[in-house]
């Protein structure tokens, strides 16, 4: 038994007395070492792979005792397994389904009948990998996709290597779509090589045991190190050496930031999608290489990958420093190129009873000499896609090292992309939420009305852009929505809209997080307030710098962004009642939000060819969380009323016509409405969240 410092090329964890705490409790054990495999992304793939244990336990009718398998459900991930998210199954009932199997004819309806072999009523629904874990005789088994396992399972010589490196005690079955059957065929492989160690699948991963979860685990890193050392070995030059050079890294990012949107709106066609860029070295060790235009078209071999990556990558055919106004055309051409490749995909291995085509677009897009980029539903997705894609450039370079590289035939690959089963999940999954597949972009959003906004467009599906010019109150809301709602839902900048520099390094960052920007909310301000004999030149162009020049900045650089997406998108600027009131002592802040106002109308009536629409929200007296609201504004304002600072909430309540405090929420709520889908033939706007005041109707 190997040490944990003999391992080279995984990661050991295993932490004997927080194991010893879960003596006894197989299942807890379990999610243990299902927990330990999945924080290795070298072992195995966010959402890939699956463990299961097998223990006594009393049966709920009878309390007879009986042997009950626990394994990760449907459309788990190993490194956040929970125990909710096992299956628990009747083994003996397992066993029984032999008895009416018919053949691979009857594979898909052997799924539905797991159904009868629930242990527990409150299980997860059970995987298609079930009978592999099941007709497997050991207590506790590891089914994962290691880069290093699959490196020799994806070559040409798989086979043979294996058995060199194992010499024997590890099996080989050949490629086959995960089931019943293949159950079957690991079972076989088992009683035809006893005492063997683990199971090698062709193209597709790795199957291993022990009789206690350390056991187990140990023999799983054991076998894995044992084909990375191998893959180290025999290392020589990757992918047939450098083709080109990547354009150094300040370059590198300013190139894939200024394309970016012109991808997404092209890969948006369908349906929006968001955006990940990576130059990782391993990508761009590929991108860069002799070999790439041999190898990228094959597509990946583990089921896994490829359902994350689809067919095969579009490669961009531009040099890396590309002058990129003058390429669009040419990205044109090359979006439709893919689409009829993938069109001819589908119309040569579709079935009679096949879903309709998906979305033809690529999913994994690769630009030599920059990077890669992957698109999707949402920014996770997109995220794990391109971890899955680096996973299979690991494959590809394993292979070809110690021999060729084979991907799974496109015939086989078509009847997992659109087998029945996962066109069942698919229709399972819950309906998309308003804002899916958006990027909404809020100055001012570390706190007060621009947070609430944030928030809300992260509730209903949108991924979002915080920026601020207040350093320490937007890492408080980054940890904020990284509790709450994830890192993958937000990016943050630094931000102030009187300098032209950061905004251009915000929509770069922005572009480079999500790939474009669809909604602009321009939230960010100021206000002071004093007589016009005591207010300075100074306060004047402050004034004017952050809300008239602020707002004018950010629409223009969004603008141009949304330009190249070229499907529209929303500009939304918070402006303030006083843009219709005169109010006292209010003349700079009253005239600056009077000029955001006409200017929002300026723009509305300029950019509807565009299909940018332009819509204002009129808050008043929104002093909850809010900096404005927390010096000199408020003790003018008081001083304007004659009335103290803490009276100030009630005061302003009182004098509108539905008596109401007006929170940060309903500002958000009012944005929504712009955005969230049933308005989108409205530009122009002014809807004002103000409790009513008769003052400032629209007139």
């Amino acid at each position: 038994m190997l040490m944990n410092n003999k391992f080279k090329h995984v990661s050991y964890l295993w932490d004997d007395a927080k194991a010893a705490s879960m003596a006894g409790d197989e299942v807890a054990l379990l999610i243990y070492r299902s927990n330990l495999l999945g924080a290795d992304l070298r072992l195995t793939n966010y959402g890939g792979g699956n463990t299961s244990c097998k223990a006594i336990a009393a049966d709920p009718l009878t309390g007879a005792d009986t042997e009950v398998m626990w394994v990760k459900g449907s459309g788990g991930d190993l490194g956040t397994l929970k125990r909710s998210g096992l299956a628990a199954l009747y083994v003996n009932k397992m066993h029984q389904l032999k008895h009416i199997y018919r053949g691979l004819a009857q594979e898909d309806e052997m799924v539905a009948l797991l159904n009868h072999c629930i242990y527990d009523l409150q299980s997860k629904a059970p995987s298609i990998d079930t009978t592999l874990h099941g007709f497997l005789p050991f207590k506790h088994i590891d089914h994962l996709h290691p880069d290093a396992a699959i490196a020799i399972a994806a070559s040409k010589d798989g086979k043979k290597i294996t058995a060199e490196i194992f010499n024997g005690t590890v099996g080989w079955v050949d490629w086959q779509r995960p089931g019943f059957d293949l159950g079957l065929k690991l079972r076989q492989c088992l009683d035809e090589h006893p005492g063997i160690r683990g199971i090698m699948l062709g193209s597709h991963g790795l199957f291993t045991w022990g009789d206690t979860a350390y056991e187990s685990y140990i023999n799983t890193l054991e076998v894995i190190e044992r084909c990375a050392e191998y893959l180290h070995q025999h290392a020589g030059t990757h992918f047939g050496g450098i083709k080109i050079n990547a354009l150094p890294k300040a370059e590198r990012l300013a190139q894939a930031a200024a394309i970016a949107p012109v991808l997404r709106g092209l890969c948006s066609s369908q349906t929006k999608m968001i955006g990940h860029f990576t130059d990782d070295e391993r990508v761009l060790e590929f991108v860069n290489s002799r070999d790439l235009d041999r190898l990228a078209p094959l597509g990946t071999s583990c089921p896994d990958h490829f359902l994350r990556t689809k067919i095969s990558p579009l490669v961009l055919d531009l040099s890396p420093a590309e002058d990129l106004r003058a390429a669009r055309e040419k990205v044109e051409t090359q979006f439709a190129d893919y689409r009829k490749m993938y069109a001819d995909y589908y119309d040569q291995c579709k079935h009679a009873d096949s879903p309709a085509m998906r979305d033809p677009n690529p999913v994994v897009i690769l630009y030599p000499g920059v990077g890669m980029f992957t698109f999707a539903k949402d920014k996770q997705t997109a995220r794990v896609a391109a971890e899955f894609y680096i996973n299979a450039i690991n494959v590809m370079r394993g292979a070809e090292s110690v021999s060729a590289y084979v991907s799974l035939p496109r015939q086989e690959a078509f009847d997992i992309e659109y087998w029945l089963l996962e066109e069942a999940k698919l229709q399972r999954m819950p309906k998309p939420r308003p804002l899916t597949g958006r990027v909404a972009l809020v100055t001012g959003s570390a706190g007060g009305i621009g947070k609430a906004i944030a928030q809300k467009f992260v509730e209903e599906g949108a991924v979002v852009v915080l920026c601020d010019n207040d350093a320490q109150r937007l890492e408080q809301a980054k940890a904020d929505f990284a509790q709450r709602y994830g890192t993958d839902t937000y990016t943050a900048h630094l931000l102030d809209v009187t300098h032209s520099a950061t905004i251009r390094e915000t929509f770069q960052a922005t572009a480079l997080a999500f790939s474009g920007v669809d909604i602009i909310v321009n939230s960010a301000g100021l206000s002071i307030s004093k007589s016009i004999e005591e207010h300075t030149e100074q306060d004047w162009d402050l004034l004017y710098d952050v809300l008239v020049r602020g707002q004018f900045l950010v629409t223009q650089s969004a603008v141009e962004i949304m330009r190249l997406q070229g499907f529209g998108g929303d500009v939304i600027n918070i402006v303030s009642k006083n843009a219709l009131v005169s109010g006292p002592n209010n003349a700079a802040y009253g005239s600056a939000k009077a000029a955001q106002l006409h200017l929002s109308r300026l723009n509305a009536a300029e950019l509807g060819k565009d299909r940018i629409r332009v819509n204002v929200v009129n808050p008043d007296a929104v002093i909850s969380d809010s900096k404005i609201w927390e010096g000199a504004w408020a003790e003018g304002r008081a001083k304007a009323y004659g009335i103290a600072v803490e009276e100030l909430p009630a005061f302003y309540a009182k004098r509108t016509l539905l008596n109401e405090v007006i929170l940060p929420v309903d500002i958000a709520n009012a944005c929504f409405a712009f955005v969230g889908g049933l308005l989108n033939k409205a530009t122009g706007n002014v809807l004002n969240v103000d409790g009513g005041i008769a003052m400032a109707f629209v007139r």
